[in-house]
């Protein structure tokens, strides 16, 4: 399955998924803006947002002053975060690339690299994931933080669930459905699907992608980015952090 066709299809209509899109622009870059702080990261200082998507955390975060550089395997989404950006009167320096292959940003380095929204999962193999976190390893200055958040599979694996939706949102004149099915492949991998359904012109039409995902639990998470020479890694949760998803902090050391 093609990852980045299908996040090329979304791209145009991706933040149709939120009930409100900025505002959870906002909230998100509150959580993570704390978080960063909480771990030595201060707002002027430089951040690789390395699946930025159409630049949900991006934008937030450079609205409070860190300086971001985003990057994802969707071009058509980079595209969509160029133009949000500019509206926005943002710098942020954007570029197709995917994780597993950081090439593209040079010899950039980073005080802190996010990876959010449950995107670690698109890497389907441990030997993709550990490819990934050796390429985010290696844009770190010392001291550097990653902060990744995913669903919690630990509690998703038992439960193995087939829908979630559906979500009715806007009013009368714009009203939409957001629902996702998960086909599920084997013990740990589903093909998510997900479903927009709205009324354009008086009609009803269904906006459908698919992607393939693979469960990781907690441990096998940490386990692939001390693999790749992090260090001091820690799991924060929603109750804690205010972030929607359970979150990995990994670090690569003290600072000189």
């Amino acid at each position: 399955m093609n990852t980045a066709k299908s996040y090329d299809e979304l791209a145009g209509i991706y933040h149709l998924i939120f009930e409100d899109w900025n505002a959870s622009i906002e909230r998100q870059a509150a959580s993570v803006s704390q978080l960063l702080l909480k771990f030595g990261v201060e707002a002027n200082q430089s951040i690789l947002d390395c699946a930025c998507g159409i630049g949900t955390q991006s934008l937030g975060l450079a609205k409070r002053g860190f300086k971001v550089t985003g990057c994802d395997i969707s071009s058509a989404a980079i595209e969509r975060a160029r133009k949000e950006a500019s509206q926005r009167e943002l710098d942020i320096r954007f570029i197709a690339a995917d994780m597993r292959d950081l090439s593209a940003l040079g010899d950039t380095l980073f005080d802190a690299v996010i990876c959010l929204d449950n995107s670690l999962p698109h890497l389907t193999t441990e030997q993709e994931l550990l490819r990934a976190a050796t390429q985010i390893r290696s844009r770190l200055r010392r001291g550097g933080v990653f902060i990744a958040s995913i669903r919690d599979y630990d509690l998703l694996l038992v439960q193995r669930p087939v829908v979630q939706g559906p979500f009715m949102y806007g009013d009368e004149a714009s009203r939409r459905i957001v629902f996702q099915v998960w086909d599920w492949v084997d013990e740990s991998h589903y093909q998510f699907h997900l479903y927009i359904t709205r009324r354009i012109a008086g009609e009803w039409n269904t906006f459908h992608m698919a992607a393939l995902y693979r469960g990781f639990r907690r441990s096998e998470l940490e386990a692939v980015f001390r693999q790749a020479g992090f260090t001091n890694t820690r799991w924060i949760f929603p109750g804690e952090s205010g972030f929607y998803q359970p979150i990995l902090i990994a670090q690569t050391g003290s600072k000189i």
